[in-house]
């Protein structure tokens, strides 16, 4: 997902930021690493998972393929009846709005989503939804777009400014967009959520030290891969039809020039942390 939770505002609808519908946005955005998921999955006290922010099903899967009962909360009906339809139970609402109606579970994951979420009140909700030693465990994919392509959707776009690329990461952390022309890590712009993330575990006092979990791979996109994901960004979606096309034609351009594909590095992060025995 791409917008981030700003203190005192509620979560705005996933629907608003997601364009060509779940279907896209299932089969573009990139899954998440084996190591990841087997790493959580070892370290759950059971198998039971809450994923919040399931969106269309993606990490979900993911762990019920390694053996475990996974329970969805989203808050796009849309997202959730896509899901649904992979094989995913989902009940829709945002998270701090959830009702565990007495359900526990062994762990809580969100994949690309926790910046939706109010840190202290989500670590809070996870603490009342974990039983002891279940595990807390938001993970978000960290990239950066290759210069020439973030330079080809920057020029079709329409002045962003220093500032308007500034609103841009902190309404989009997870985007692969560098619009101010910063050539940073990717973690010098993800350390901040990271950090948030764990200052709000931190403030519930209901957990071990948080710790980050980070696992490096890449992966080779070729020209229709990228531009199918595209869409599916946050700015993008809600650009016109007409604004779009000349994104994509743009950006296109530029990889038929790379020679018609490219690999792009990731590193996904996970801060983790364990819920302490209530008692």
């Amino acid at each position: 997902m791409s917008a981030v939770y700003q203190e005192g505002t509620p979560s705005p609808p996933a629907k608003a930021y997601f364009g060509g519908g779940a279907a896209l946005y299932d089969r573009s955005r990139p899954t998440y690493p084996e190591a990841l998921i087997t790493r959580i999955a070892g370290t759950l006290p059971g198998r039971d998972i809450l994923d919040v922010g399931c969106g269309s099903g993606i990490e979900a899967r993911q762990f019920q393929a390694a053996g475990c009962t996974v329970l969805g909360v989203d808050p796009d009906a849309r997202m959730a009846e896509y899901a649904r339809s992979t094989g995913v139970p989902v009940e829709v609402g945002t998270f701090e709005t959830w009702a565990a109606a007495g359900r526990t579970f062994d762990g809580v994951v969100a994949g690309t989503a926790w910046h939706w979420v109010d840190p202290l009140a989500g670590a809070t909700r996870a603490a009342e939804a974990l039983r002891p030693g279940g595990l807390l465990a938001p993970f978000h994919h960290a990239s950066l777009t290759p210069p020439e392509l973030a330079d080809a959707a920057g020029m079709s776009l329409p002045a962003w400014g220093s500032r308007s690329a500034d609103a841009y990461r902190r309404v989009a952390p997870d985007s692969l967009f560098d619009l101010a022309g910063q050539r940073r890590s990717p973690f010098d712009l993800y350390q901040p959520l990271f950090d948030r993330i764990a200052d709000g575990i931190r403030q519930t006092g209901s957990f071990t030290e948080p710790e980050q979990w980070r696992f490096d791979w890449e992966r080779t996109y070729s020209r229709d891969e990228w531009l199918e994901l595209l869409p599916t960004q946050g700015a993008l979606a809600k650009l016109s039809p007409d604004e779009l096309a000349g994104v994509l034609d743009a950006v296109g351009a530029v990889i038929d020039r790379m020679g018609g594909s490219f690999s792009l590095p990731y590193a996904t992060v996970a801060v983790t942390a364990v819920r302490r025995d209530a008692g």
